[in-house]
């Protein structure tokens, strides 16, 4: 079978790779990646983009369509940006990438988009460690929080048992939403507000917390409580099978994971909980099964909602 081409679009770089439908894993050598001006004019990030698929076609030979990972607002079945007065690909606002990049590669291969966060699951799922699990939820927590419902490997958006879309960062938590708290954000400002230090990332606080120093070990028990607490009714309602964290804050899964089980344990959730070991190769994975045909046909409605 000829492979599928997926990218990762973020907001400095994308990401591009060739995978191989049987084996579900990115073919070694047909990684491209290219720096991108977020706040550039149009042609400049599409003429990136389409420098960085066509290098990665170039390496695979002859492949069967492109699937991509795209943060949103975007309109994913027609492949229209959406995005505006985020000081990010604003230029792209109201323009239908999948053509330009089309016109651009001069190819006419399909080009087919999903939002970043359930590109993420669904590779979880189709090729990770969700692998064989039919109710999964997956998580992305860094400078913000992404999630993704699914259920035998497809998003769930509606419904009484998940949050609308099927995201939680909207949703009321303490005296913000939960973006504020599940985020790089709370951990840097709650840590340099205890301790009147200025560490800049969650890498430095992991760091003290393995040199035991005790302020640092007692916010990774806060925020595995608080994430336990947060996530435990959604848990419950969809009859979670496994909970899936990617994202650069699970890198320090073994220093919050403990206050998140003791949740659990409160709850009885049987919920199983496992720190996502594709990492960024995720979202590769989760966009390049948009190639599928059969796949695409059953999320193809879900697309015109997200």
């Amino acid at each position: 079978m000829k492979p599928y081409i997926s990218a990762d679009i973020g907001g400095s770089h994308i990401t591009s790779a060739a995978v191989d439908p049987q084996t579900r894993q990115l073919l070694p050598g047909t990684f491209s990646e290219v720096k991108v001006d977020s706040s550039s004019d149009a042609g400049s990030i599409l003429g990136k983009w389409a420098d960085c698929l066509s290098e990665t076609i170039e390496k695979a030979g002859s492949v069967q369509g492109i699937g991509i990972a795209m943060p949103g607002p975007f309109d994913y079945y027609n492949g229209i940006s959406l995005i505006k007065g985020v000081h990010k690909f604003d230029s792209l606002y109201g323009m239908n990438v999948a053509d330009i990049l089309k016109q651009r590669m001069k190819t006419d291969i399909s080009v087919r988009f999903i939002n970043d966060a359930t590109a993420f699951a669904i590779g979880e799922a189709w090729a990770g460690t969700a692998k064989g699990f039919r109710k999964v939820l997956a998580i992305t927590l860094g400078t913000g929080f992404g999630s993704a419902f699914l259920d035998d490997g497809i998003p769930v958006l509606e419904g009484r048992s998940v949050p609308e879309m099927g995201c939680v960062y909207h949703l009321p938590y303490k005296n913000g939403i939960a973006d504020d708290y599940f985020s790089t954000r709370w951990f840097v400002n709650t840590f340099n507000e205890n301790t009147g230090l200025g560490v800049t990332g969650v890498k430095e606080i992991a760091e003290s917390a393995g040199k035991n120093d005790k302020a640092a070990i007692d916010i990774f028990k806060e925020f595995g409580t608080g994430l336990g607490e947060f996530l435990a009714p959604w848990l419950l309602k969809f009859e979670v099978q496994v909970l899936v964290i990617g994202g650069n804050i699970a890198n320090a899964g073994p220093l919050f994971i403990p206050g998140l089980k003791e949740v659990f344990a409160f709850n009885d959730l049987q919920t199983e909980i496992r720190i996502s070991e594709l990492k960024e190769k995720a979202a590769l994975l989760g966009a390049a099964h948009l190639v599928d045909d059969a796949y695409y046909r059953k999320i193809e409605q879900l697309l015109k909602q997200m």
